[in-house]
């Protein structure tokens, strides 16, 4: 279930260059952008977790979560406070 609105999707030059060549990356991409807008926060500590729950819950907040895969690279996913853009990145892009 979609909990927001996530606007623009975009993809930083690295996320979009191994997304392009790889797809079981594009896969997880793909993924874990369903559980970023479903309320699944991944690989977060509470208290981050608690904040985005905070920011569906008023509004007026970005909402970031991390996911880490076994084989593949760690991502970020930041949608921004006013929801009109949501960027999927590598922790070192950021």
């Amino acid at each position: 279930m979609i909990k927001f609105a996530t606007g623009k999707l975009l993809l930083t030059r690295g996320v979009n260059d191994q997304f392009s060549q790889d797809s079981v990356f594009a896969r997880y991409v793909i993924d874990s952008l369903r559980r970023h807008v479903s309320g699944d926060w991944g690989d977060m500590c509470d208290e981050d977790k608690e904040e985005n729950s905070l920011a569906l819950r008023q509004g007026g907040l970005r909402i970031f979560s991390a996911y880490e895969h076994q084989s593949l690279p760690k991502i970020w996913i930041i949608t921004e406070a006013d929801r009109s853009a949501t960027t999927v990145l590598f922790p070192d892009e950021y």
